[in-house]
């Protein structure tokens, strides 16, 4: 009974990891990438706040006319999200979005404790944490960057 039981159990976490390689990569991705796009959105249709809080930017980001600051974290957001979506270039896009959210988590939400509501510092350290499979591990078997580094390799 004992052994049944254990093999069942064998064969089920077997089937859980050859899932995960495939689904659970692609779950942060996909969350990830609806959070960078929604706030790539906002700032393309919205007024640059960036000089209001440009002093708190750290350096080299600090020294970066406001104006650049608002289009590379505009489109930096966008590109990535799509890029996350679709799995491409996911270790360079993680960086480039960790390197994004420790600004942000600097310049605006540092100093406001960890509460969400009290625009905390909760969120970027779930996204950052969320990043550290996809830069450690890579994108998963769903990705165009698993195909491209089969087709590469074969």
């Amino acid at each position: 009974m004992t052994s049944t039981i254990v093999s069942l159990w064998l064969k089920l976490t077997a089937l859980l990891d050859g899932a995960g390689a495939w689904l659970a990569p692609l779950g942060l991705r996909a969350l990830l990438a609806w959070e960078f796009w929604e706030s790539g959105v906002e700032k393309y249709r919205g007024e640059n706040w960036f000089a209001d809080i440009q002093d708190r930017f750290p350096f080299p980001f600090s020294l970066l006319p406001v104006e650049f600051s608002w289009w590379l974290s505009t489109w930096v957001e966008l590109v990535g999200a799509w890029a996350l979506v679709f799995g491409l270039a996911t270790r360079i896009t993680s960086a480039s979005l960790i390197v994004l959210t420790l600004v942000a988590w600097a310049a605006v939400h540092a100093g406001n404790g960890y509460n969400v509501c009290d625009n905390g510092f909760k969120l970027p350290l779930i996204y950052l944490v969320m990043f550290v499979p996809l830069l450690l591990s890579g994108p998963g078997k769903l990705s165009l960057d698993h195909w491209i580094w089969k087709r590469g390799s074969s």
